[in-house]
């Protein structure tokens, strides 16, 4: 390439000079101090961090892309989200949650719990369907007097009527509403040849607590839960609107609790006081160990079916 060859420039005067220098000086420092500014501008553009997608964004991506049975999530009070897996979520399954969590970074906690999540229901006492036990949640009415009770939804899809006796020579009524999986409750009409409903909760200990009202779960929240094979059992509430894949299906909006519970315990009551608060779906661990139980809130089943507590 050939050099370029400048002509010669004339020699300022001294005080043009002076005042071209001046001039040179502060359009340098007006370029460096935009030059200064362009910098922390792509400095600042840089070090930006990517955006955190929502807590719905990312649950939404969980729903999609997550539903592995034996796993669960739940939306705690700060946004972050946990994710949690049983014993049963293993190597591709483990795999495969862990690439979709991993993408939301420090939004997302996974954790595993013991034992297998799994619906509680077993055969023994309390109501009786089928080949089943489950336990009653909450004595009910509605406007014209009429009585039922509310249990799981896994256990009014196995029978249509439920017994007060192993024998079935009791019959307590007829499931005349039920929603698993989706949900986890059913609504069953007392026989009218049975009358003996009170509204209130067996504490297993001789005495009852009385229910006067419903309410919705608050995270920290001191609660009770009673059940037909493990009596009753005490702790607090550690999320609300969790999602739980169990091996029939999806159930969301769960109460999630510190609570335990076993087989049998399926439907019954959890409340805080007088208040009720959840119906008794299912979870992981045992009695014996501690677990993490799930609870399909009362408020939604008593506007469904036009029925209170009392």
């Amino acid at each position: 390439m050939k050099s370029r060859t400048h002509p010669p420039r004339a020699r300022p005067h001294r005080e043009e000079a002076e005042t071209v220098n001046v001039s040179r000086r502060t359009t340098a420092i007006l370029a460096a101090a935009g030059l200064a500014a362009a910098g922390l501008l792509a400095t600042g553009q840089a070090s930006a961090a990517p955006a955190v997608p929502s807590p719905a964004a990312i649950t939404s991506a969980l729903n999609t892309e997550a539903r592995i049975p034996g796993t669960a999530w739940q939306t705690n009070p700060d946004g972050r989200i946990i994710v949690s897996y049983d014993d049963t979520v293993t190597a591709s399954k483990l795999s495969a949650l862990t690439r979709v969590t991993s993408r939301f970074g420090s939004a997302v906690t996974l954790e595993k719990i013991p034992g297998k999540l799994s619906k509680y229901i077993a055969g023994g006492d309390a109501i009786y369907g089928g080949q089943y036990r489950c336990s009653l949640g909450f004595n009910v009415r509605n406007s014209a007097g009429v009585y039922f009770f509310i249990t799981a939804g896994h256990c009014g899809n196995i029978a249509s009527s439920w017994y007060a006796n192993s024998a079935k020579t009791t019959l307590l009524g007829t499931v005349t509403g039920s929603s698993f999986p989706g949900n986890d409750y059913a609504i069953v009409r007392y026989s009218t040849s049975y009358t003996n409903h009170p509204g209130v909760v067996n504490l297993y200990n001789g005495s009852t607590q009385d229910i006067t009202s419903a309410g919705n779960a608050s995270v920290g929240q001191a609660v009770r839960r009673s059940g037909s094979t493990t009596g009753l059992r005490s702790g607090s509430v550690t999320g609300t609107n969790a999602t739980v894949n169990y091996a029939e299906g999806t159930v969301t909006g769960l109460i999630r609790t510190n609570v335990c519970a076993e087989g049998g315990d399926s439907g019954g009551a959890l409340f805080a006081g007088t208040v009720a608060l959840g119906l008794t779906s299912g979870g992981s661990g045992n009695c014996s160990s501690g677990g993490t139980t799930y609870f399909n809130p009362v408020p939604e089943v008593l506007s469904r079916y036009g029925v209170n507590v009392y």
